[in-house]
């Protein structure tokens, strides 16, 4: 992995749905892509959600560039099925699922100085993490020595709701991808290094994705 470095993150049920795909197909016609009741009308996808003491409001999805709303596509990646792929250009996490299909996210990038890409895995998952900036991010910013020993979880939380730890090699690389509050940036490249979604999207990765699954960031 390039240009790894403890970077930290700047801004922050469901259950796991049944796919129905359709069966029918003709010789050398590929069938219908998936049909997932989890990715269907944005009013369901990003609606308030309301977890123990913590709220998320609906996003107003209308001002989210339809591109990057979750949505189930054709896989452009040649992966294997629970693989994370992340297009950097495109601003575009696609998680692979079997049968060709694969459910793509809109994503929020690191900013120029803070990018990275390669292979590696999720070590852990967390729900309602606590963020702990690094001490390179206090010395870039000295408004943040409140929380060198971490803000507690929350919607204002610069994780969101969920994070996935990404590790190479055993080595914590220091970037997530995790929720973000800030729906607006989505498809921007403004994190130093992270890889944020909306808090929504976040859930629902995150009740999809195995356990040390392979990440590829391109």
């Amino acid at each position: 992995m390039a240009a790894l470095s403890a970077s930290g993150c700047t801004q922050t049920s469901f259950g796991l749905p049944e796919l129905d795909v359709d069966p029918i197909s003709t010789s050398g016609v590929r069938p219908q892509i998936s049909i997932d009741k989890s990715v269907t009308v944005p009013d369901v996808m990003y609606a308030a959600v309301q977890e123990g003491p913590y709220h998320l409001p609906a996003v107003p999805y209308q001002k989210v560039p339809a591109q990057f709303r979750r949505q189930v596509v054709l896989d452009p990646t040649g992966e294997q099925p629970g693989t994370i792929v992340v297009h950097l250009q495109q601003r575009f996490l696609y998680l692979v699922q079997p049968g060709g299909d694969a459910i793509r996210y809109g994503v929020g990038i690191g900013k120029a100085g803070f990018l990275w890409n390669g292979r590696a895995n999720i070590q852990y998952k967390k729900e309602w993490p606590r963020w702990t900036p690094p001490r390179e991010m206090i010395q870039r910013k000295p408004e943040l020595v409140k929380y060198q020993n971490g803000q507690e979880p929350g919607p204002d939380n610069p994780l969101g709701a969920r994070a996935l730890y990404i590790f190479k090699d055993g080595v914590d690389t220091g970037y997530r991808i995790h929720g973000s509050p800030e729906w607006w940036s989505i498809g921007q490249s403004m994190s130093s290094g992270c890889v944020r979604l909306i808090n929504q999207d976040i859930i629902d990765l995150y009740n999809r994705v195995p356990g040390k699954a392979t990440v590829v960031v391109v």
